[in-house]
């Protein structure tokens, strides 16, 4: 079963920027999708991102224009770029893999984001 490890999580200034990394743990040269969700404080998860393997990407409307992701595969590796953060960016921010559009079989454990006002 594939492990996903992510990283890059923290406390940033409204409209500053952060990167998220997720590692797996084997090649993720055939995964056909990876992707970042968000649980907010009130628990409610969202899609944030997706990417599949042949680099297509689905963006949550709320993100547009100030997050990419992209992947890596020589490195088994997504990467979530995040800008001009805001309040509402804040929350646990996991990585995950599996179908296309929502890659939802395998999660990683999370990471906190914090954005502060």
């Amino acid at each position: 079963q594939v492990q996903l490890v992510e990283s890059g999580g923290g406390l940033v200034q409204v409209g500053g920027s952060l990167r998220l990394s997720c590692a797996a743990s084997e090649s993720t040269f055939s995964i056909n999708a990876m992707g970042w969700h968000r649980q907010d404080p009130r628990k409610h998860r969202e899609l944030v991102a997706a990417i599949t393997s042949g680099g297509s990407t689905n963006y949550a409307d709320s993100v547009k224009g100030r997050f990419t992701i992209s992947r890596d595969n020589a490195k088994n590796t997504v990467y979530l770029q995040m800008n001009t953060l805001k309040p509402e960016d804040t929350g646990v921010y996991y990585c995950s893999i599996g179908g296309w559009p929502e890659p939802e079989d395998y999660w990683g454990q999370g990471t906190q984001v914090t954005v502060s006002s």
